[in-house]
């Protein structure tokens, strides 16, 4: 039994993950849509930065959701450095 009930949390938290990757998806063809529509440059680039802040929003989500799926099976030592990795990659990814 204690099998099927972490069958059931890792689906729910893989549903997640990939509800959040579909949420992104959808911005961005939306923003697609919008960009076209506008027919303006100075507008394009208005949407264009907002969709600056959806992109790491999605990463973060994405990646919270992997660690709950996988803390069980992690160390602490583990944890530390994948966080040390997602903070060099948003702060690579940010910094302007």
């Amino acid at each position: 039994m204690p099998q099927r009930r972490e069958g059931w949390r890792m689906e729910k938290i893989v549903l997640g993950m990939a509800l959040l990757r579909v949420l992104s998806g959808s911005a961005e063809l939306t923003a697609a849509f919008l960009i076209y529509r506008l027919q303006s440059v100075e507008k394009a680039l208005i949407v264009n930065s907002s969709l600056a802040l959806v992109g790491p929003l999605v990463f973060i989500g994405v990646t919270a959701l992997g660690l709950v799926g996988m803390a069980d099976r992690l160390t602490f030592g583990k944890l530390a450095w994948i966080g040390l990795g997602v903070a060099c990659l948003l702060i690579g990814i940010l910094k302007k």
